[in-house]
């Protein structure tokens, strides 16, 4: 059982790299779906993320289908401007039981493709914002979600 955070398709290095810390320190799994606007060898990514890589388990997918195809049956949850459930609205303990919950992010420029977004809308949950702003940063948003599912679940491990 655990907290897994998934980038689908992450565009900016030094987002990944701030997530990838932020993971490390929260204990949570990170998994970049591919296609990734940058190399992970880039000295952007290893700066912002700083010696944190060696902490954090990462976990690469070739693709969006894949990704779904093995954890598709899991419990996920789409973080989109698109949905009118908060992301506070949801029971994470409740969610998780036995099985681990996948926080999922899309990329930058477009978050998560529509065809996913469509086909799940019951997994869809959104940060509260003003009006007619687009989004956050997204390392941002993914320490907002991540850290309210470990509050709820009393942040395990953690100390």
């Amino acid at each position: 059982m655990g907290v897994h955070v998934v980038l689908f398709q992450p565009e900016i290095p030094q987002n990944t790299g701030n997530i990838a810390r932020t993971c490390a320190c929260a204990g949570a799994t990170l998994h970049l779906v591919h296609p990734l606007g940058f190399h992970l060898t880039e000295r952007n990514i290893r700066r912002s993320g700083m010696d944190y890589f060696e902490h954090v388990q990462v976990v690469q997918w070739p693709s969006s289908e894949e990704f779904l195809q093995a954890h598709g049956d899991d419990a996920l949850f789409l973080f989109t401007g698109q949905s009118n459930r908060s992301y506070a609205d949801v029971d994470y303990r409740k969610a998780l039981g036995d099985a681990d919950i996948y926080l999922c992010f899309g990329r930058e420029s477009a978050g998560i493709d529509p065809e996913v977004l469509h086909a799940r809308e019951e997994q869809c949950v959104r940060i509260p914002m003003m009006p007619a702003r687009r989004s956050l940063n997204l390392a941002n948003s993914v320490s907002i979600g991540l850290y309210e599912a470990l509050r709820q679940l009393n942040y395990p491990g953690l100390v």
